[in-house]
């Protein structure tokens, strides 16, 4: 189960990373545009709020990805705390995202359901 859980935080991992290269490195870029339905000078406007929320998102990456190094190879108790502060804020963020824009929904869930199925994997896993 530990294994199980693991693959889907590492696709949330993976997600988010390239999140940060598109919103943090590509954001004005036009398939970048296109992937978030934003006209050039939206994408102008918004390049700097961009450029943060994309580290948020590899930021988040990091600890799900240092959490997963310490359940594999390191002290469990440690990982399954980082997994969980990680990959639990991606599962919030997601959240609030389907909340506060239902239009969303797909973009949201695509950001919620890999790492809610890898902690609640992880969770289950624990002695």
């Amino acid at each position: 189960m530990t294994v199980f859980a693991l693959v889907f935080v590492g696709i949330a991992v993976l997600l988010h990373g390239y999140i940060f290269v598109l919103e943090s490195l590509w954001w004005t870029r036009p398939r970048t545009r296109a992937t978030f339905g934003t006209s050039v000078a939206a994408a102008a406007a918004t390049e700097e709020m961009a450029f943060n929320q994309g580290f948020y998102n590899l930021f988040l990456a990091i600890v799900a990805a240092v959490g997963m190094g310490f359940v594999g190879f390191g002290d469990p108790g440690i990982g399954v705390a980082l997994v969980l502060a990680g990959a639990g804020s991606m599962v919030a963020a997601g959240t609030v995202l389907l909340i506060s824009a239902p239009d969303k929904a797909r973009a949201a869930l695509i950001q919620l359901v890999p790492p809610l199925i890898g902690c609640v994997a992880l969770l289950l896993a624990r002695p």
